[in-house]
C-alpha cells in the first residue's frame, strides 16, 4: 500500500511541471494570437481611416475582423474572437463564462488595477479559455465609433450594419471588452 501511494505521489510530482509548462505554452499562445488580431485589425482600420474617414473604417470591423479572426484561429489551432458587456455584432455575444470574466474585468478596474493588462485564463471543461482586456487608450481612433459623441456619417453607418449596436457611449480608459481565446485540451 505504501508502495503504490509513492508510485502516485511520484507520477503526480513529475506531471505537475509538464502541466504547468504546458499553461504557460497555452497562455503565450494566447497572447500572441490576441495580440497578432489587434495589431493587424488596428492597421486595416487606420489604412481605412486614411481612405475614407471612420464611416469607411466601420466596414473594415464588419468584414475583415472576422475574416483576420478565422485565419489566426486556423494557423494556431485555436478560436479567437472579440466581445464586450456591450456589443456591436450580435454574434460577438458573450458566453455565460466571458460574462462573469468581463464582469471581472470591471470590478477589477473599478479596484484600480491597470485595464490594459487585465487578462483571466482556466480550464473550463476539455478547454483552455483565456481573455484579454481590451482598453481604449488615449490618442487612438476608437472612440471615433465608439464614443460618446458620434459624428452623424458614422451613426448612419452603424445603423446601416448594426441595427442593434450597443458599443457607444466609451471614454479613453474604458474597457471596450476583451479578445476572447478558446484551444482544446
Amino acid at each position: 500500500m505504501i508502495r503504490l501511494s509513492i508510485v502516485l505521489w511520484t507520477t503526480v510530482l513529475l506531471a505537475a511541471p509538464v502541466l504547468a509548462d504546458d499553461t504557460d505554452a497555452r497562455i503565450e499562445a494566447s497572447r500572441n494570437a490576441a495580440m497578432k488580431l489587434q495589431s493587424t485589425l488596428l492597421a486595416e482600420l487606420q489604412s481605412a481611416m486614411k481612405e475614407g474617414g471612420p464611416p469607411n473604417a466601420i466596414k473594415v470591423c464588419n468584414t475583415r475582423a472576422p475574416a483576420i479572426a478565422k485565419e489566426i484561429s486556423g494557423a494556431g489551432n485555436l478560436r479567437i474572437g472579440r466581445t464586450s458587456l456591450k456589443v456591436r455584432n450580435t454574434n460577438n455575444a458573450p458566453d455565460a463564462w466571458e460574462k462573469k470574466v468581463l464582469e471581472s474585468f470591471e470590478a477589477r478596474k473599478a479596484a484600480g488595477e491597470d485595464p490594459a493588462k487585465l487578462e483571466h485564463h482556466e480550464v473550463v471543461g476539455k478547454e483552455f479559455r483565456y481573455m484579454k482586456a481590451i482598453a481604449i487608450p488615449a490618442n487612438m481612433p476608437c472612440l471615433k465609433c465608439h464614443g460618446e459623441q458620434l459624428d452623424p456619417a458614422v451613426q448612419a453607418k452603424l445603423k446601416e450594419l448594426y441595427p442593434n449596436d450597443k458599443a457607444t457611449g466609451y471614454k479613453t480608459g474604458d474597457l471596450r471588452g476583451a479578445f476572447t481565446i478558446t484551444q482544446p485540451r
